[in-house]
């Protein structure tokens, strides 16, 4: 067989896999280390890897590399090393069930039960800091952590505009943005009639979360498809790799690998086009991120 990788290799790739994974253990212990600096350093890396999924951890990353090295190993194709390395970091999000969507959608029903309860609270002439404290009580237990935040802040002295724009930054969504704005208007212009307001905006949130329902199940159909298509796929060539290797000898030449690299392009740039037409994008926030730190650290008493 025309190899790529003789049978004299096969020592160098040992010493190879050992070395980059001592590596990895180096590198892991020195940014353990070096954690505190790093995340206060600015500049093109740290910006490139804000912009890199947030299930990639160090350890998926890990075994994802380790898995492209064996692969490469057993196959002795280096594009394979790519691919399965490209793969185990990005197939389980494709293919798995999609937990942030349902996270979401779930914390969007909580906010809108509890603009409900704050809508039925001040119907029965209570005030919106009363009414913010006894509906924090009872909330839906999703918006919990930040319920307990926010009756905190209330209790310590903090203003009522900057406690609830601290609960904006804390809950983190387009929406709970809308329902924070009414209630800071209230709380610094003494806005009348937002019993109504709120309950016009909880029905918003409601018809937001049946969109989305009915988007993720339009997605359901085509990450099916998606996933069967990814296991034949894989379930094949692992066939043939196992039972009929001499079958797959094209690819151990240079033409063969560049062909193989051009397969795994195709699929990426096709799962990648699948992933983009499935994504919701989401509305632009009204509170920002950044301003709700410093506010909500004043002094009691308000913002200095």
């Amino acid at each position: 067989m025309n190899s790529l990788v003789g049978p004299g290799a096969w020592t160098g790739i040992a010493v190879l896999c050992g070395t980059v994974f001592g590596l990895g253990l180096v590198a892991i212990a020195y940014g353990a280390v070096r954690r505190a600096r790093h995340e206060q350093r600015t500049g093109l890396w740290r910006a490139l890897v804000a912009r890199l999924p947030a299930d990639w951890t160090t350890r998926r990353v890990v075994i994802a590399v380790m898995a492209g090295l064996v692969a490469g190993a057993l196959t002795t194709w280096p594009v394979a090393a790519v691919l399965t390395t490209v793969a185990v970091l990005t197939l389980p999000g494709l293919l798995g069930p999609d937990r942030e969507a349902a996270r979401r959608t779930e914390r969007m029903e909580a906010l809108a039960t509890w603009t409900e309860m704050l809508r039925d609270t001040l119907s029965a002439a209570a005030g919106l800091g009363q009414a913010l404290l006894a509906t924090a009580d009872i909330a839906p237990a999703v918006l919990e952590p930040e319920m307990k935040e926010l009756t905190a802040a209330v209790r310590a002295g903090h203003s009522l505009p900057a406690a609830l724009r601290a609960l904006a930054e804390q809950v983190d969504d387009p929406l709970a943005d809308v329902v924070v704005a009414a209630l800071v208007m209230a709380a610094e212009q003494q806005a009348s009639h937002l019993a109504p307001l709120l309950g016009e905006l909880a029905e918003s949130v409601r018809e937001q979360v049946a969109m989305r329902q009915r988007i993720d199940a339009g997605r359901a159909s085509v990450r099916t498809g998606v996933r069967v298509t990814v296991i034949v796929t894989l379930g094949m060539t692992v066939g043939l790799v196992v039972f009929n290797r001499p079958y797959l000898d094209p690819f151990d030449t240079l033409t063969g690998q560049a062909v193989l690299a051009l397969v795994g392009v195709l699929f990426t740039v096709s799962f990648a086009y699948l992933t983009a037409v499935g994504s919701i994008e989401e509305p632009v926030r009204l509170i920002s991120p950044t301003a709700p730190r410093t506010t909500a650290g004043s002094a009691p008493g308000g913002s200095r």
